[in-house]
């Protein structure tokens, strides 16, 4: 049933999708793969990024009639294992886009890599070493 090519989605919620889109898709280079187009009345707003072709997402939601605020905490992570050193312009462009690099609340992050928080408050930590 569940095995190494299911797909996942990684929803949240999101102040502002156009910010978001800013620090994913130009700061950190995912692609768009999916947006509305309209605004319907009952419905959410939705971008969801990734790289194409790939076995994840993230969907990020805007409930203009209920919104929903943001909520992260400073476990509420999404890694990415690198295998290599952080590039600096990597981070200078996600800052550019509407990031907040900060120290990890857990030092491991620090010892291997950058966090940064995207424009709703989650932490993006760009780990130089590599899974498994």
């Amino acid at each position: 049933m569940i095995g190494p090519d299911t797909h996942v989605r990684l929803a949240r919620p999101s102040r502002d999708l156009a910010a978001a889109e800013r620090f994913y898709v130009q700061g950190l280079g995912l692609s768009v793969l999916w947006r509305t187009t309209e605004r319907v009345s009952g419905e959410h707003d939705l971008l969801m990024v990734g790289l194409p072709g790939g076995a994840w997402h993230f969907e990020l939601a805007v409930d203009p009639e209920r919104p929903v605020e943001p909520a992260p905490t400073v476990e509420d992570l999404f890694v990415l294992y690198l295998g290599e050193p952080v590039d600096e312009a990597l981070v200078e462009r996600l800052v550019a886009a509407g990031g907040r690099r900060v120290p990890a609340h857990n030092p491991y992050w620090d010892e291997s890599g950058v966090t940064v928080l995207d424009p709703d408050g989650y932490g993006l930590v760009l780990c130089s070493r590599t899974w498994g």
